[in-house]
C-alpha cells in the first residue's frame, strides 16, 4: 500500500518537474511545506539528477526549493494565524489544549521561535507541518521567513546534490530517509501519549 501511494506521488512530482522546470520544483516543495506530506526527499534529488543532465543549476534548484518552502510555509503559518488561533481558542479544550497551552506556546515561539523555525526545516515530518503552530503562536511574520528561508536552503542543497552524485539512482535516497521519518513519528506518537495523560491527570485532579 505504502509502495504504490509513493509511486503515485513520485510520478506526479517527476511530471511536475520535467513540465514546469525549476517553478516545478518550487511548486513540489511549496506544497511539501503547506502541511502536504508530498516528500521533498523525491523532489529534490530528483530535481538534483536533472542538473547533472545540464538541464538545471544546483544553485537553480535549490534556490527554487528554499523559496518554494518560503511560500508554501507562509500559506500554513496565514492558516494558522487566522483560522487555527481562533478555533484553538473556542474549541481546544475539547482536544486537551487549554488557554495556558496556548499562551506557553506563544511564550516559546517568542523566545525560541527563530531557532526552532531554523532547526525544523533540518529535520523529516516536522519541516511540513511546523508552520502551522508557529502561525497560531503568531510568531513574528519576519522572522519566521528569514528563518525558513535559511533552514530551507541546506536542507534542499544536501538533497539535490545528492541527487546529482546518484544519477540514474537518485530515486533510492527516499528508503533511507523512510527511516528517520518512522523514527520521528514515533517520538511524535510518545510525546502525544504523554501529553493526553497528563491533561488527563490533571483534570482528575482538579
Amino acid at each position: 500500500m505504502l509502495e504504490s501511494i509513493i509511486s503515485v506521488l513520485t510520478s506526479f512530482i517527476i511530471n511536475a518537474i520535467s513540465s514546469l522546470g525549476y517553478a516545478g520544483v518550487g511548486l513540489m516543495m511549496a506544497i511539501e511545506s503547506a502541511c502536504v506530506p508530498l516528500p521533498s526527499e523525491i523532489i529534490m534529488p530528483f530535481a538534483g539528477f536533472l542538473a547533472a543532465q545540464g538541464k538545471f543549476s544546483l544553485l537553480g534548484v535549490t534556490l527554487a526549493g528554499a523559496l518554494g518552502c518560503v511560500a508554501g510555509s507562509a500559506a500554513a503559518y496565514a492558516v494558522g494565524v487566522w483560522g487555527g488561533r481562533s478555533f484553538i481558542e473556542k474549541y481546544g479544550k475539547y482536544v486537551l489544549i487549554s488557554h495556558h497551552d496556548l499562551a506557553m506556546a506563544d511564550n516559546f515561539f517568542n523566545k525560541y521561535g527563530s531557532g526552532a523555525i531554523f532547526l525544523s526545516r533540518l529535520l523529516p515530518v516536522v519541516r511540513t507541518f511546523i508552520s502551522l503552530p508557529a502561525g497560531i503562536a503568531k510568531m513574528n511574520f519576519t522572522k519566521f521567513v528569514i528563518y525558513t528561508f535559511l533552514g530551507s536552503l541546506p536542507w534542499c542543497y544536501v538533497l539535490a546534490y545528492i541527487g546529482k552524485k546518484l544519477g540514474d539512482h537518485w530515486n533510492t535516497l527516499g528508503a533511507y530517509f523512510h527511516k528517520f521519518d518512522a523514527a520521528i513519528v514515533a517520538i511524535i506518537i510518545i510525546g502525544a501519549i504523554w501529553y493526553v495523560r497528563r491533561h488527563l491527570k490533571n483534570l482528575k485532579n482538579d
